[in-house]
């Protein structure tokens, strides 16, 4: 009786363990869970196996079902993947798949990035976009060549440090103009002096009736301020609302960025105002005509006297108005024009959103 009791429990206990193990595999390979289909092409899989996982979030929620060979020597590796229903909401059409490891040498696995608000959400068995993976490898070659071209660089200093210890000791001695200059305390004092007298005399300049209608006729003082709130390029999200103008409309002459008719841009001022933005753009555009270093300057200080108008009139957040002179574009026509850019409120900083071209 007491055999038949042991014989008893020993084959409950081995039936639990067998039942907790198939539940925990299939719960790590979703076999209990309600899932869809997902596919992803590749130039190469990298490593990446079936069974590996599939995280959204830096969360397991799928496994790689199935890795397909393409038809054709020119096609693409295709990564079929379950991901469980309740990733719908976050997965859209617009997510990329990326392979990736647990740290340099550990195992594969894929992570799909969340989608847009926006996008539309994957029907069961669409295809969605994808990012190469890093390559050890390659990595590994770049390496070396940056290690050797970093050598060759320090060979270079070197040879360079030699010979700036050569012309330091030389000034040192007062030997040439620049150890003149320096030894000399009575020359390096009017030379300073002198630098001090040009610096004033060019600000005194500016303020003077005489040369005051210049700097007044072109819309700005300083070019070295045309850049200073400049972006690189236009964030990649769609704007929420646009103001276009125009060159005539704001502007004095063709040539110019003296304002013409401020009370045009007082629509746009009222409306920023009045409306939370993450991040406004005034983009000023030239036609295709005429010589692009001009076009450039003049597209940057329409912007730029632009944003200062709307900064100094109206109750806003200037580190939010940004500005970008985009010169020649077919995004104008024989007119030059300017857009005033209002994108909504996002968790990203503006300094941190990717870029693109102009739209």
């Amino acid at each position: 009786m007491f055999k038949e009791a042991r014989l008893g429990l020993f084959i409950f206990v081995t039936l639990a363990i067998l039942v907790a193990g198939v539940f925990l595999i299939g719960n790590t390979e979703t076999l209990f869970k309600s899932t869809y289909r997902v596919k992803a092409d590749f130039q190469n899989v990298s490593g990446l196996s079936d069974g590996a996982d599939v995280r959204v979030g830096g969360i397991h929620e799928g496994t790689v079902r199935q890795i397909q060979l393409p038809k054709q020597p020119d096609g693409k590796v295709t990564v079929v993947m379950d991901l469980e229903r309740a990733t719908r909401a976050i997965v859209k059409k617009d997510s990329l798949a990326a392979i990736k490891s647990e740290g340099l040498l550990g195992d594969k696995y894929v992570e799909v990035s969340f989608g847009s608000q926006d996008a539309a959400r994957l029907k069961d068995g669409e295809t969605i976009g994808s990012e190469p993976p890093l390559d050890i490898s390659d990595l590994l070659s770049k390496t070396n060549q940056i290690l050797d071209t970093t050598k060759t660089a320090m060979e270079g200093a070197q040879e360079t440090v030699s010979n700036l210890e050569s012309i330091t000791s030389k000034i040192n001695q007062g030997k040439g103009s620049v150890g003149a200059l320096i030894n000399n305390k009575t020359v390096y004092n009017q030379a300073t002096a002198a630098a001090t007298n040009l610096a004033e005399s060019t600000e005194a300049l500016k303020h003077n009736f005489l040369v005051r209608g210049f700097f007044k006729n072109r819309g700005y003082e300083d070019s070295d301020d045309l850049t200073k709130y400049q972006i690189a390029k236009l964030p990649a999200e769609p704007s929420a609302k646009i103001f276009s103008y125009d060159g005539k409309q704001l502007f004095d002459k063709p040539d110019t960025a003296r304002l013409k008719d401020e009370k045009v841009l007082k629509e746009v001022g009222k409306y920023l105002e009045q409306t939370k933005f993450g991040l406004v753009v005034v983009a000023a555009y030239a036609g295709m005509k005429g010589d692009s270093d001009t076009d450039r300057k003049l597209t940057e200080a329409r912007a730029f006297v632009v944003r200062e108008y709307l900064v100094k009139t109206f109750k806003l957040d200037d580190t939010r108005i940004k500005t970008i002179g985009l010169g020649k574009t077919d995004a104008a026509s024989e007119d030059r024009k300017l857009d005033i850019l209002v994108y909504p409120e996002t968790n990203t900083p503006p300094a941190q959103r990717q870029a693109s071209g102009p739209r």
